[in-house]
């Protein structure tokens, strides 16, 4: 939780003042879904150049507050700094793949650097749609697509921090 703290303050900083400042106060009193929106808004309305990493922190933030939906277009609005990043969110986000019943992997968040990526696992509910939330996370193998590590559903900042880890230096919004 106070890794949350950290990282919800970094990102608040990046707004405008006035902003910053309401942004954060969600958080103090436990709105963080109204924050993550001020958050969002206030980075697209203003323009702000962020990272690809930061773009994808703040998917993660979403995704552990169940917010995923929501804010995932906004996000992708965002307005880029052009620098090369270390991952990227992997377009279109919630398109799921093709066919198949059961268990299905979403591919969400890419490594630059080593290709692993950072899927959602859902079901395939007999509607044909893929379950609201991800049952859990999976990274990859760039080469065949296999599962690397598994993490569980309430562990997607574990499963983005062992991303960001596995070539080594990790790296912060």
């Amino acid at each position: 939780m106070t890794e949350d703290v950290e990282v919800w303050n970094r990102l608040v900083a990046l707004l405008p003042e006035a902003e910053a400042r309401e942004a954060a106060e969600c958080w103090a009193v436990g709105e963080q879904e109204a924050g993550l929106g001020l958050l969002v808004s206030g980075l697209s309305d203003h323009r702000v150049p962020i990272s690809e990493t930061t773009r994808a922190r703040i998917a993660v933030l979403a995704e552990g507050w169940g917010e995923r939906e929501f804010p995932a277009p906004r996000i992708r609005r965002c307005r880029g700094d052009g620098e090369r990043s270390r991952v990227r969110l992997i377009e279109p986000v919630d398109e799921p793949p093709a066919g198949g019943t059961g268990d299905v992997l979403v591919p969400w968040i890419g490594c630059e650097r080593c290709g692993r990526v950072l899927t959602r696992r859902h079901t395939r509910e007999a509607r044909g749609g893929l379950s609201f939330l991800a049952w859990s996370y999976v990274i990859t193998s760039p080469v065949d697509g296999a599962v690397v590590r598994e993490f569980a559903d309430d562990s997607v900042d574990a499963a983005f921090a062992h991303l960001l880890a596995v070539c080594g230096d990790a790296v912060d919004a």
